[in-house]
């Protein structure tokens, strides 16, 4: 699989992660838009490049990043502004 241009980093036991599957889910159906999950919690590697992109704005998860745009999402959000950093509003 290509590497899309909006990546989430997130924990699999991680509750507000978990919060943001809906709107992940939502999002696609709705847009078509797809965001990349990467699992850094059990995973070395993810992890960083979790620090790669994240670079101290967050140090947590979920952390979403637009390559495009270069904007980034700390937490859970609402689907409105989630949906506008997709699109890179």
């Amino acid at each position: 699989m290509a590497e899309s241009g909006l990546l989430e980093f997130y924990g699999t036991e991680c509750v507000h992660c978990r919060e943001m599957e809906p709107l992940i889910e939502k999002l696609k159906q709705e847009t078509g838009i797809v965001v990349q999950r990467i699992e850094v919690w059990h995973n070395a590697q993810n992890a960083e490049m979790l620090k790669k992109y994240d670079k101290g704005f967050c140090g947590g998860v979920p952390f979403f990043i637009n390559k495009q745009s270069g904007k980034w999402i700390c937490g859970s959000t609402s689907y409105d502004k989630f949906k506008a950093w997709a699109q890179g509003k």
